[in-house]
């Protein structure tokens, strides 16, 4: 696998975290680049909030030395607005401005927000235009498949981007209609990636180094990223690389290791948004990670009752001996 430019930046390894809502935050993308991810990419933060000053919004935005190279997502709907976000935060230590044309939620698409823009190519277009004229930072997207079945467009969308200036471009292979369900479509992303000149990461159902090694031969792609199959899995990224490096898929890891990972998982959200906000948001991030371990659902009923960091950790030790 070899690297990929986007702007100035340089990305060693083109194995991306995707941009998740209430996952990507800052433990968890450290977590992930420790692991492995050449790239990681924060949760999408509205334009609006950050030129109203949102407070909450700003949080979502802290980025750590040690999880460069970083994207910072964008998502709306009206070109000076975007931009003008884009220009306040742009002295903000991240490396890549991305926008978001993917999000299928219906607060976000009701908006005309998110994969809505996939309808308006268009405005998609002007609203990048505008962002890459403001700033010096690299600008990429992430679109979809489409819409709908009906509106198959990722290739049309893709050539728009570029032209307005978009520096990279990452494709999930689902329409929103789809949401996150049936089987990503590689077609589509290697269609794209032979329309355009500009690199692209291909995007959906690569939850293995086999899997990233099978997308990148059928679709040409520059790079894959990965969003869903890393939750409770940091360990995909270093899977992968391990793989392109040696030819092995390596073993999954120990309980020691899954055990290591989560403390050090809380105890970072735990710094950052305090012991009460941890507690809840860990709840489900130990789902997953427990998810397919013997008395994995009697442990999460266990955790979803406590309120103290230190009963977690107890029952944690007890089904994971360090």
């Amino acid at each position: 696998m070899r690297p990929v430019r986007i702007g100035q930046t340089e990305i060693e390894f083109p194995v991306a975290l995707g941009p998740m809502a209430g996952v990507t935050d800052l433990p968890f993308r450290l977590l992930c680049r420790e692991k492995g991810a050449g790239l990681v990419c924060t949760e999408m933060v509205s334009a609006k909030a950050i030129l109203y000053h949102n407070r909450n919004t700003f949080e979502l935005m802290q980025i750590h030395d040690g999880e460069h190279p970083v994207a910072l997502q964008l998502f709306g709907s009206e070109p000076e607005v975007v931009a003008a976000a884009a220009e306040e935060i742009e002295e903000l230590p991240f490396d890549i401005l991305d926008f978001n044309m993917g999000c299928p939620v219906p607060k976000v698409v009701n908006n005309h927000e998110g994969s809505a823009l996939m309808n308006d190519l268009p405005l998609a277009g002007s609203i990048i235009r505008e962002t890459v004229k403001r700033i010096r930072k690299p600008v990429t997207v992430k679109i979809r498949k489409g819409f709908d079945q009906d509106s198959v467009n990722a290739v049309e969308a893709a050539k728009v981007l570029e032209d307005a200036g978009a520096a990279a471009i990452a494709v999930h292979g689902r329409t929103r209609e789809q949401f996150y369900s049936g089987k990503a479509d590689w077609e589509i992303i290697r269609q794209v990636k032979e329309a355009v000149s500009i690199p692209v990461f291909g995007n959906g159902d690569i939850d293995s180094p086999l899997r990233a090694e099978e997308m990148l031969a059928q679709t040409g792609a520059d790079g894959v990223m990965i969003a869903r199959a890393a939750r409770g899995n940091p360990w995909i990224f270093s899977k992968i690389r391990t793989y392109f490096e040696t030819g092995s898929v390596p073993e999954g890891p120990s309980g020691q290791e899954i055990l290591a990972t989560i403390l050090r998982h809380m105890q970072m959200l735990t710094e950052i948004k305090g012991e009460y906000i941890a507690i809840r948001e860990m709840r489900k991030h130990i789902a997953w990670y427990t998810t397919g371990l013997p008395g994995a659902a009697a442990l999460r009923r266990r955790i979803n009752e406590t309120e103290n960091t230190e009963n977690i950790i107890e029952m944690l030790r007890e089904y994971l001996p360090d």
